[in-house]
């Protein structure tokens, strides 16, 4: 009646078929953002490591680690409760800090799939938001800056210097959005391909690494 979401009430949401634990003041995950879980999943091998950035309440990374035999799960996010909450729901390693800043350098190069659950909503358009949203989630889960695409350009622009060759990363968007995201992919270096779900009304960003050339990277070539 308060206008609180329903699963911070309860205390959890249900998530690619697991209970995630939801704590008061924490972004909710949605339902439709199980599709970008699942493209993520699909795109791990076995023992991989794995990025779930902007992790929230860890709902993707607990998602990979459950789905992902021997994956290496880390998650990240700037906000210290969503970090809290993660570390009770993510089996790995879940850091406090904003994007890469909060991962350790030992991962730069060695991450086969970063999915980045970002904010996406134009600052203009926050006040459109549901009630529940804007009074009981952090802003900084919602507000995606002046086109809705300001994290994302930055995510996008540090991934090439973390991701394995032939690595990829993620990103949940709108339609009316992809085409700008996918074109900031370009221009970063990561092959962009556009994959959406008129079901639960979500579109997906993925950016591939090129992989090294075998005869031009071979040295005095």
């Amino acid at each position: 009646m308060a206008g609180q979401p329903l699963e911070q009430v309860v205390g959890w949401a249900e998530f690619c078929g697991l209970r995630i634990a939801v704590t008061p003041g924490v972004f909710v995950p949605r339902r439709r953002t199980e599709f970008l879980a699942a493209r993520a999943i699909a795109l791990a091998q076995p023992g991989d490591v794995l990025v779930d950035l902007c992790c929230g309440a860890g709902a993707i990374g607990a998602a990979l680690a459950s789905a992902v035999e021997g994956a290496e799960v880390h998650a990240a996010d700037v906000d210290p409760a969503a970090v809290a909450c993660a570390r009770g729901n993510v089996p790995g390693h879940v850091y406090t800090g904003d994007l890469y800043a909060a991962l350790p350098d030992r991962l730069r190069g060695q991450v086969a799939v970063l999915v980045a659950n970002v904010p996406y909503v134009p600052s203009s358009e926050i006040a459109l938001l549901p009630a529940e949203a804007r009074s009981h989630e952090p802003l900084t889960a919602l507000d995606g800056g002046p086109d809705g695409l300001a994290v994302m350009r930055r995510v996008a622009a540090g991934a090439p210097h973390w991701l394995a060759p032939g690595g990829h990363l993620l990103t949940e968007t709108s339609e009316r959005q992809a085409p700008a995201a996918a074109a900031a992919f370009a221009a970063l270096g990561l092959a962009p391909e556009v994959a959406t779900s008129p079901e639960l009304g979500v579109t997906v960003i993925v950016g591939r690494t090129l992989r090294p050339d075998p005869i031009t990277s071979r040295t005095g070539w």
